[in-house]
């Protein structure tokens, strides 16, 4: 009886211990595998992180180009500055980093758009820059600057011959390329800040508005008006005076006033651009 008592103990024993080596050995391998994705993680994560570091530079990069092209980006990229640290801060795991990574690669895909966009803009109005016109970038927008005292004599709103010519060749650059006749402009009369009372005008904003109308009908009047004419799509062109609220230069002396009396053909922006650059400024 004692003798098969001990047998069975011994039983007992071996196939627990058989039991034991087999959870051993399932723990290992799982440790194993644990390790393996850890390092992977590990691996992965930097991999993110470096491309999230390169797209931001990326970014910043390109917002400094269009500001140097005179597009005001400093809001954006103080925008862009603050998500920037906020998106670090929240990029503790390998998810949340490459979320923010996909939403910098979004943002640099949208400022190579616009700077393209300006580029190819600049590209095609260089020839009026030969002709001495002035072409900026001012509040994110192409602007054609058309000096004052060429376009009229002082407190007048008749064009010149010499005013005619420049507006004459400035309708040609637009009228025979494509993408710049299928654009809108506007038409945009400014003054400098002394005041005007009285008379046919009125004030400022009257003398400014009557300026932009002469300018529009003119450049929508047929080519072969006997005054001469732009020969473009009056549905595309429209007018507006600002009088003296926005002046190119502070008015300071006489020569800053006389850059402040001038007429804009400002290039709007089209749709696609305008979605561009409200996605850019919208906050999350």
């Amino acid at each position: 009886m004692y003798r098969r008592s001990l047998w069975i103990l011994l039983g007992t024993l071996t196939l627990g211990c058989g039991h034991w080596h087999e959870k051993y050995d399932q723990e290992v391998a799982r440790y194993g595998m644990l390790a393996n994705q850890f390092t992977q993680e590990k691996t992965d994560h930097a991999a993110t992180r470096a491309e999230l570091e390169t797209t931001q530079k990326k970014v910043l990069r390109l917002s400094d180009e269009l500001k140097k092209m005179g597009v005001d980006m400093d809001s954006l990229a103080k925008q862009l500055e603050v998500e920037g640290t906020e998106k670090q801060k929240l990029a503790s795991s390998l998810e949340q980093m490459r979320r923010a990574l996909d939403e910098y690669k979004v943002r640099a895909a949208q400022l190579e758009r616009i700077k393209k966009r300006f580029e190819e803009l600049s590209s095609k109005l260089k020839k009026l820059t030969e002709l001495g016109l002035k072409v900026e970038i001012r509040n994110n927008r192409m602007v054609i600057r058309l000096p004052g005292d060429v376009l009229f004599a002082s407190g007048s709103d008749k064009l010149q011959d010499e005013g005619k010519k420049v507006i004459t060749a400035v309708a040609e650059v637009i009228r025979k390329d494509p993408d710049l006749a299928k654009r809108y402009y506007q038409i945009a009369g400014h003054t400098d800040d002394r005041p005007l009372k009285g008379g046919q005008f009125k004030d400022n904003w009257g003398l400014s508005v009557m300026r932009a109308r002469s300018v529009l009908v003119f450049l929508v009047a047929p080519l072969d008006d006997k005054e001469g004419g732009g020969g473009l799509d009056a549905r595309k062109l429209h007018a507006a005076g600002y009088g003296e609220t926005d002046p190119a230069v502070t008015n300071k002396d006489d020569e800053t006033r006389k850059q402040n009396r001038r007429v804009e053909l400002v290039v709007m922006p089209d749709v696609e651009e305008m979605l561009d650059l409200k996605s850019l400024s919208a906050v999350p």
